[in-house]
């Protein structure tokens, strides 16, 4: 799937318009879960370059190789007027030590209730649900998943701070995120013995080094409602290169803990992104 995902946005690359009136890089990246953000965190951005009364459209493949696994996600996603966001990702989760993969679709809305990024006091604040369906249950409920469907709700924040760090830009983010998943999903929802929500807290920090090229970092509270093996946190440094309105590339050293009972995953974060 993803290679026929990146097929097709270079495929439409040459033909591509201007994505819309929005600064450079106000529209974030594509997170692993079709979400605008940072790699693995959603933000409070919408997604695209679409100001008032216009629409964006964009595509992403991306990829995690670590240790023992590799997650190959792939999406779509529409916004409009600054203010909506739709998005759709599948996600393919290869067992390359113990052999297997765990597939979901991940339907996604988000929406713009105050604020703005940049020019106002207060930050941009969005909410946002996603709804998730594992496609491969029959091991997450073999460890002890309690169903393979789930929605997450989070509220998140972002500010860009004019020269802030030797005269760059700062953006901060941070999410509330409400979420009895497993592995995002992957390893199912909740357990018979813990099927309740947990909040969970997400952040990011990135130094705009020039109008279109940022560097920073993330983190990822998880849940561990699985006894089988415990679920730690995630964590990125990441780059982001915004080579013009229409097409981006971020990568990422990413640390994801212990999955599945397999120590200290850590490896690369690829990921590219088509707008139009």
């Amino acid at each position: 799937m993803i290679t026929r995902i990146v097929v097709f946005l270079l495929a439409w690359l040459p033909a591509m318009a201007t994505a819309g009136s929005k600064i450079i890089a106000t529209g974030g990246v594509t997170n692993i879960e079709g979400n605008a953000g940072g790699g693995i965190v959603p933000w409070a951005v919408i997604n695209g370059y679409a100001s008032s009364d216009e629409w964006s459209a964009t595509a992403f493949a991306s990829r995690v190789n670590v240790d023992d696994f590799s997650l190959n996600s792939g999406g779509v996603a529409f916004s409009f007027d600054n203010r909506w966001e739709f998005s759709y990702a599948r996600q393919r989760f290869a067992l390359e030590s113990i052999g297997g993969s765990l597939s979901q679709d991940i339907f996604s809305v988000k929406y713009h209730l105050a604020g703005e990024l940049l020019y106002t006091a207060m930050p941009q604040i969005s909410i946002g649900v996603q709804h998730k369906r594992n496609l491969d249950f029959g091991l997450p409920e073999a460890v002890g998943a309690a169903s393979d469907k789930g929605t997450d709700v989070y509220l998140a924040a972002s500010k860009v701070l004019f020269n802030q760090v030797a005269g760059r830009n700062l953006l901060l983010n941070g999410t509330l995120r409400a979420s009895k998943a497993n592995q995002t999903g992957l390893l199912g929802f909740g357990s018979a013995d813990n099927n309740n929500y947990q909040l969970l807290f997400e952040g990011s920090a990135a130094v705009l080094l020039n109008y279109n090229l940022a560097i920073g970092i993330e983190y990822k509270q998880k849940p561990d409602k699985l006894a089988f093996a415990a679920e730690q946190h995630w964590r990125d440094i990441f780059i982001a290169w915004f080579i013009n309105k229409n097409v981006s590339l971020t990568g990422a050293y990413v640390d994801l803990g212990d999955i599945a009972g397999q120590g200290s995953q850590t490896g690369y974060y690829l990921a590219l992104e088509a707008t139009w």
